[in-house]
């Protein structure tokens, strides 16, 4: 992949953009292993790749410079602002899609935010495609100033861009480098975003975590569904759930899946999905993972997690390993973490190993690993 950005040192996020796309893949791997080696792996099954561009489904833009001439990209550390529109990582209409909402800002009279002077209202325009074809734009605002003239401008933009079928304000108030606020203003009736993968129908909400490779994450949900379905259980946790795409996938009608989240509107999402999946025996609940488990004195025999980059900890580990169940299926965006927590279990060995690289040129991968109880 070419990036003139990267070449010019403005942006320099694809730390491993000058290396051969192979090679990022052997160095990834090779992490990996080195990360268990203290645990033997029946069956390391070949590395998942991405597409090497043009792969991303969100766009995270800091807004700059003024209202008659804004930047959308980042703002590094020497202040001068970077436009990231034409960035290879997006689909090549994301820019159609920029090279209209420009002239928006300044229809709308959203200033952008300035840091220095903590002066502006537009801080950042976050943009999420589904593969459905339909988009979703939040606008991070510093205030409620500014909504009452965006909210007049709109009519316009939906003209101009159909696609865009959920639009929201987030209000960040706090002079702080912090992407998004608690309060979210819905600014059209519909609140989520439509998504499929592979016949699963999945739901993106404003405030809704979801991956961003989602070719990547279709397999990774296919793959955890048929190594499930390889165990033929009929009981299962679907713990740190996000909007379900795991549970979801693995789930039969026979099955009974629990799904948790902290996230309200994730649980929402996971919930609507079940409805139109027809799936009786599935819970999804708004509650902490690891608070949920440790008050249960039971387990299903098989107890999935998709931990944030901190991993389970050692309070969820030590209920796993004394409460014992049959299959532990660990999806992790960090291996670090994933290793330290494998190694707190040590009454199960470890079946099998897929890296996933939904993060190409950087030194981030996802991994599925399937634990069974020795």
């Amino acid at each position: 992949m070419h990036c003139a950005l990267f070449d010019d040192h403005r942006c320099r996020s694809c730390q491993w953009l000058e290396k051969p796309y192979s090679q990022q893949l052997s160095e990834k791997q090779s992490l990996l292993e080195q990360l268990l080696a203290a645990h033997p792996v029946a069956a390391w099954l070949p590395a998942v790749t991405s597409a090497p561009e043009a792969f991303r489904n969100k766009a995270k833009m800091v807004v700059s410079g003024s209202v008659e001439r804004p930047v959308f990209g980042a703002v590094p550390r020497d202040g001068e602002p970077v436009d990231l529109t034409a960035c290879p990582l997006y689909p090549a209409h994301f820019a159609d899609v920029f090279a209209v909402l420009k002239p928006f800002i300044a229809r709308a009279g959203l200033t952008p935010y300035n840091i220095q002077r903590r002066r502006g209202e537009l801080k950042y325009l976050l943009l999420t495609e589904s593969s459905q074809g339909g988009m979703m734009l939040r606008f991070v605002l510093r205030s409620h100033d500014k909504l009452a003239q965006l909210r007049a401008a709109l009519p316009w933009l939906q003209q101009q861009l159909p696609q865009l079928t959920v639009i929201s304000a987030n209000i960040q108030p706090v002079p702080m480098a912090i992407l998004e606020g608690e309060e979210e203003v819905p600014l059209t009736e519909s609140q989520s975003l439509a998504e499929n993968f592979n016949g699963v129908p999945l739901w993106i909400r404003p405030q809704s975590f979801f991956q961003t490779n989602p070719q990547v994450a279709a397999t990774l949900y296919a793959t955890a569904r048929t190594w499930v379905r390889e165990l033929a259980v009929t009981s299962m946790w679907d713990l740190f759930c996000g909007v379900g795409g795991f549970g979801l996938h693995c789930a039969t009608p026979e099955m009974q899946l629990t799904g948790i989240e902290i996230s309200a509107e994730a649980i929402a999402c996971a919930r609507r999905s079940a409805d139109m999946l027809g799936l009786k025996k599935v819970d999804f609940a708004a509650l902490d993972s690891t608070a949920f488990a440790t008050a249960r004195d039971a387990v299903p025999e098989l107890v999935l997690v998709n931990p944030p980059r901190r991993g389970i900890g050692v309070e969820l580990c030590n209920y796993l390993s004394q409460m014992a169940p049959d299959y532990i299926l660990y999806s992790s965006c960090n291996p670090d973490t994933m290793a330290q927590d494998i190694a707190r279990l040590p009454d199960y060995r470890v079946s099998k190993v897929q890296l996933f690289d939904m993060f190409p040129h950087t030194a981030h991968f996802e991994v599925l690993t399937l634990l069974v109880r020795a």
